[in-house]
Protein backbone atom coordinates (compact mmCIF):
# COMPACT_ATOMS: atom_id res chain seq x y z
CA UNK A 1 0.00 0.00 0.00
CA UNK A 2 1.36 3.41 -0.96
CA UNK A 3 0.60 6.84 0.44
CA UNK A 4 -2.09 8.52 -1.70
CA UNK A 5 -0.40 11.92 -1.32
CA UNK A 6 3.34 11.34 -1.80
CA UNK A 7 3.42 7.75 -3.13
CA UNK A 8 5.74 6.46 -0.41
CA UNK A 9 5.55 2.72 0.35
CA UNK A 10 6.64 3.49 3.94
CA UNK A 11 3.14 3.28 5.45
CA UNK A 12 2.13 1.81 8.79
CA UNK A 13 -1.10 0.89 10.52
CA UNK A 14 -1.60 3.09 13.58
CA UNK A 15 -4.58 1.51 15.30
CA UNK A 16 -6.27 -1.84 15.86
CA UNK A 17 -9.02 -3.51 13.78
CA UNK A 18 -11.65 -3.14 16.52
CA UNK A 19 -11.23 0.64 16.32
CA UNK A 20 -10.48 1.88 12.80
CA UNK A 21 -8.09 1.38 9.91
CA UNK A 22 -6.10 4.61 10.23
CA UNK A 23 -2.78 4.45 8.37
CA UNK A 24 0.08 6.95 8.49
CA UNK A 25 2.76 7.72 5.92
CA UNK A 26 6.22 7.79 7.52
CA UNK A 27 7.48 10.25 4.92
CA UNK A 28 4.82 12.99 4.66
CA UNK A 29 2.75 12.11 7.78
CA UNK A 30 -0.53 12.05 5.85
CA UNK A 31 -3.24 9.76 7.24
CA UNK A 32 -5.79 7.67 5.36
CA UNK A 33 -8.08 4.66 5.76
CA UNK A 34 -8.34 1.80 3.26
CA UNK A 35 -11.75 0.27 2.52
CA UNK A 36 -12.24 -2.88 0.45
CA UNK A 37 -14.93 -3.75 -2.07
CA UNK A 38 -15.60 -7.34 -3.15
CA UNK A 39 -15.29 -7.82 -6.91
CA UNK A 40 -17.36 -11.01 -7.01
CA UNK A 41 -14.32 -13.08 -7.98
CA UNK A 42 -12.44 -15.47 -5.75
CA UNK A 43 -9.00 -17.03 -5.76
CA UNK A 44 -6.89 -18.94 -3.29
CA UNK A 45 -3.46 -17.76 -2.25
CA UNK A 46 -0.76 -19.36 -0.13
CA UNK A 47 -0.33 -18.23 3.47
CA UNK A 48 2.78 -16.04 3.81
CA UNK A 49 5.75 -17.84 5.36
CA UNK A 50 6.19 -15.06 7.92
CA UNK A 51 3.35 -13.50 9.86
CA UNK A 52 3.08 -9.78 9.14
CA UNK A 53 4.09 -7.23 11.74
CA UNK A 54 1.10 -5.77 13.62
CA UNK A 55 1.90 -2.31 12.23
CA UNK A 56 1.94 -3.45 8.57
CA UNK A 57 -0.79 -1.91 6.38
CA UNK A 58 -4.07 -3.81 6.44
CA UNK A 59 -7.74 -3.52 5.59
CA UNK A 60 -10.84 -5.56 6.40
CA UNK A 61 -12.25 -7.91 3.78
CA UNK A 62 -15.56 -6.54 2.46
CA UNK A 63 -16.96 -10.08 2.36
CA UNK A 64 -15.91 -11.70 5.67
CA UNK A 65 -14.28 -8.80 7.62
CA UNK A 66 -11.00 -10.70 8.08
CA UNK A 67 -7.85 -8.57 8.19
CA UNK A 68 -5.87 -11.28 6.40
CA UNK A 69 -5.88 -9.34 3.14
CA UNK A 70 -2.73 -9.74 1.05
CA UNK A 71 -1.47 -8.65 -2.35
CA UNK A 72 -1.05 -11.68 -4.60
CA UNK A 73 2.03 -12.03 -6.83
CA UNK A 74 0.30 -9.92 -9.50
CA UNK A 75 -0.59 -7.16 -7.00
CA UNK A 76 -4.28 -8.07 -6.67
CA UNK A 77 -5.73 -7.86 -3.13
CA UNK A 78 -7.08 -11.23 -1.95
CA UNK A 79 -8.54 -12.31 1.39
CA UNK A 80 -6.63 -15.30 2.71
CA UNK A 81 -9.65 -16.52 4.73
CA UNK A 82 -12.52 -16.45 2.19
CA UNK A 83 -10.64 -16.03 -1.10
CA UNK A 84 -12.45 -12.84 -2.14
CA UNK A 85 -10.68 -10.71 -4.73
CA UNK A 86 -10.91 -7.14 -3.50
CA UNK A 87 -10.60 -3.60 -4.78
CA UNK A 88 -9.06 -1.23 -2.24
CA UNK A 89 -10.23 2.38 -1.96
CA UNK A 90 -8.31 4.88 0.17
CA UNK A 91 -10.65 7.15 2.16
CA UNK A 92 -10.37 9.82 4.87
CA UNK A 93 -7.19 11.16 3.24
CA UNK A 94 -5.80 13.94 5.45
CA UNK A 95 -2.60 15.90 4.75
CA UNK A 96 -0.35 16.50 7.76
Amino acid sequence: MRCPLCGSPDVFYSCEPKCCFNHVCSDCRATFEPVTHATGSTRRIARPEEAPDASDPTAACARCESTHVYADDDGVAVCLDCGAVLDIELTEICPP
